[in-house]
């Protein structure tokens, strides 16, 4: 079982169509700092970088929430110093039993952990009902959003936004 994290900048894409290529390697570079910086603190381990993203995994929910809440404190802090640079990020988390190939992992867990992304609004950190589970008596505060009906998901998804 892991806990799966992805971040993902938000409007990629037409950033750099506004901004220019300088500006927008400079939040995805910051961005990747951001995030890596706090995998490591929290012993999460980056399986791929997106494009717009870090997909990383965590051997415990606590670690992966922990993380993605630090993440949204230290981007809050650098949009705080530089208005300029728009650097928005929505983080999705889930856990499950994955397919593993290699050193990447693949199967349901990590596609409802997209989906769950997909979801969030910008400075969001949202985690499955799985995830709020495995967290059960670690004091996260935590708003129940209404279940969603995710793409290839038979069921509607219930997700938690965390707030601390």
């Amino acid at each position: 079982t892991r806990t799966f994290l992805l971040t993902e900048i938000m409007n990629s894409t037409s950033l750099t169509a506004q901004h220019g290529d300088i500006v927008a390697m400079t939040i995805l570079r910051k961005h990747n700092e951001i995030v890596r910086r706090n995998l490591n603190t929290h012993t999460g381990t980056e399986v791929k970088h997106t494009g717009d993203g870090i997909m990383a995994a965590f051997l415990t929910s606590s670690k992966a929430i922990r993380s993605a809440l630090q993440m949204q404190i230290e981007l809050a802090e650098f949009r705080e110093k530089n208005p300029d640079i728009p650097l928005h990020v929505r983080i999705g988390i889930n856990a499950g039993e994955p397919v593993t190939e290699g050193n990447d992992f693949f199967g349901a867990a990590v596609q409802l952990t997209k989906r769950i992304c997909d979801f969030a609004q910008p400075e969001q950190v949202l985690i499955s009902d799985v995830v709020k589970g495995l967290c059960m008596g670690k004091m996260f505060t935590m708003d129940e959003l209404a279940p969603q009906e995710f793409k290839g998901f038979p069921q509607p998804v219930k997700t938690f936004m965390v707030r601390g």
